[in-house]
């Protein structure tokens, strides 16, 4: 599966989003700088991301995003398929159509069940839980 710089910084603003926990919207300024993505080409994926109903934003001094429903309800296959497109590596394989005699379509579709399997049932609350986790688990060991 290849995911694009968008695709990657999608998903790194609702990760962003999800993990707040203040409630009320983010700038997308601190978003930007959180998460090293240039404050431009953010904007451009959170209005993309605000479309397909995985955000929303509010105007004004006090304004920003915030998520449009709860972590839980929010995929990780959903963000991505929004922003990418078909996350088949076998359709984007054989765009000029595939061999009929070829073993290829049947086993990328496998791979594409596979990877479904995953990315469907990861929320961001399941990917901010985990990374919460494994940061309580660095924390720094001071014996000598």
């Amino acid at each position: 599966m290849d995911v694009s710089v968008k695709g990657e910084y999608a998903l790194r603003a609702v990760f962003d989003l999800a993990g707040r926990d203040a409630p009320g919207p983010v700038k997308i300024a601190d978003i930007a700088q959180r998460q090293e993505i240039p404050q431009k080409f953010l904007e451009l994926i959170l209005a993309q991301l605000k479309k397909g109903g995985f955000l929303e934003s509010r105007r004004g001094a006090d304004g920003g995003y915030f998520l449009a429903q709860p972590a839980t309800e929010i995929t990780i296959g959903a963000v991505l398929r929004h922003i990418e497109g078909s996350l088949s590596p076998g359709r984007k394989m054989y765009r000029n159509g595939s061999p009929e005699n070829s073993p290829f379509p049947e086993f990328w579709n496998q791979v594409e069940q596979a990877l479904s399997g995953v990315i469907d049932k990861t929320t961001f609350a399941d990917l901010v839980e985990r990374w919460r986790e494994k940061n309580t688990h660095r924390a720094a060991n001071w014996e000598i």
